[in-house]
């Protein structure tokens, strides 16, 4: 409501561009310039008064669901407990580690997927101008996310164990998109990369989004999806403002691209370390309660023949 005020403050209080600055000419030098920020004030004072919703909101937050008062909605406590609801919402859900893992390769593949996906195309035609071919870039993005899509039904029918298995997975997965990215930076044809990449890409955020969502409880997920979201988007602008923008590094498209590539070994590094630490803490788990059984049995006292 500020904005629009102090916008329309000088066409109100100027001298001859509005019918309100002719009125106050007309009230003599005593009275010139006091029509404008009467009016100005009045309505200021209904707009800041007027709140339609109140009625309906008060009688929403005191409601026998949220279990708060009156007095507790008009001094603000209401907002203080819902932050820190939020806070322990957010610490019970990122408190387990495979959950954790799953959504921070959720973050960062959402941050590399979206730069590469934005900035393909000046890769495209870079390697068209330097090696003069056509490289049908609209068809090779509609066939990607045709695989992708079928790809993502695929993951869906693989009955393995994703809380054991499901971080070496990524790890090797993201490997062979490390490696594609690579082999578009180097080569002339990328289209064939692209595509891999792009299929690669939604077959794994397809194991991320449904491990995450079997930890979860079914009102948490837009927190954790949208925390997830938010700190892609951050990561996705830091990198911009590193790699691509002019003023900083002043890397080429290509370079860019190696960095990318970087990102995504970065990415290799964490997930295989993790991935065959959990693929071990299960087999040893799984050897733990067999040995025990086995001293079990062999304890057990002989029982004497019969004369």
């Amino acid at each position: 409501l500020m904005f629009p005020v102090w916008v329309a403050l000088p066409l109100l209080t100027s001298g001859g561009t509005t019918t309100m600055g002719t009125a106050s000419r007309e009230c003599g030098p005593h009275g010139r310039g006091w029509v404008g920020p009467t009016v100005l004030l009045c309505i200021y004072g209904f707009c800041s008064m007027m709140r339609p919703s109140e009625p309906f909101l008060t009688d929403y937050l005191t409601g026998p669901y949220k279990n708060l008062t009156t007095k507790q909605v008009w001094t603000g406590r209401g907002e203080m407990r819902a932050l820190k609801r939020l806070a322990v919402d957010c610490k019970e859900c990122y408190s387990s580690v495979a959950v954790l893992f799953f959504c921070v390769w959720s973050a960062m593949g959402n941050c590399g997927y979206h730069q590469i996906t934005g900035y393909v195309q000046l890769l495209w035609a870079s390697k068209q101008a330097q090696y003069n071919f056509t490289e049908y870039n609209g068809g090779v993005e509609a066939v990607a996310t045709l695989s992708g899509a079928a790809a993502s039904i695929a993951v869906g029918h693989v009955s393995l164990d994703w809380s054991v298995w499901g971080e070496l997975v990524l790890g090797v997965f993201t490997a062979m998109t490390a490696g594609v990215l690579y082999l578009m930076d180097l080569t002339n044809s990328i289209w064939i990369c692209y595509g891999l990449f792009k299929t690669i890409y939604m077959e794994l955020i397809t194991i991320c989004t449904f491990q995450i969502a079997q930890g979860l409880s079914r009102e948490r997920y837009a927190l954790v999806f949208g925390i997830n979201s938010f700190v892609g988007m951050a990561l996705q602008s830091l990198l911009t403002a590193i790699v691509v923008n002019t003023k900083s590094l002043k890397l080429t498209i290509t370079s860019q691209f190696l960095v990318y590539a970087s990102y995504f070994a970065a990415m290799v590094v964490m997930f295989l370390i993790r991935g065959v630490y959990t693929l071990l803490q299960s087999r040893l788990m799984e050897l733990i309660p067999a040995e025990g059984q086995s001293e079990r049995r062999t304890d057990l006292p002989q029982v004497s023949p019969l004369a």
